[in-house]
């Protein structure tokens, strides 16, 4: 059990460096406070609730991934090195994709329900 307790007390010192060392993975999880509270003021189906789940689900890691990527390429080659530059290029690509899957997903599933709020008014 204690072996457990101190893997899961690594994932979180991880977590606190990203959130105090990434501007993004912090503007991350503003947006994902925002969409929680919209899902909530919305009464999101169950259905909609998984969608939006798994979307700040797959940003979140993408960005923690690409976190340890660049942090890694950091230290393995201090200078410049053009390679270097193409892997972090790649692991921030990474992110958008996940990002705008998710910001698709959000209109989807958001902007049908705002028009029936505004209509409504």
């Amino acid at each position: 059990m204690n072996k457990l307790w101190k893997s899961f007390s690594y994932a979180f010192k991880g977590l606190a460096y990203a959130y105090r060392t990434q501007l993004n993975l912090r503007i991350h999880l503003v947006i994902t406070a925002i969409t929680l509270l919209l899902g909530w003021y919305l009464n999101l189906t169950a259905n909609e609730w998984l969608w939006i789940l798994l979307c700040i689900t797959i940003v979140l890691s993408a960005e923690l991934l690409n976190t340890s990527i660049e942090t890694l390429t950091d230290m393995v080659s201090p200078g410049y090195h053009e390679k270097a530059g193409h892997v972090k290029d790649i692991a921030a690509a990474a992110v958008t994709i996940t990002a705008v899957f998710a910001v698709i997903t959000g209109c989807l599933i958001f902007i049908p329900k705002l028009i029936l709020l505004f209509h409504a008014a």
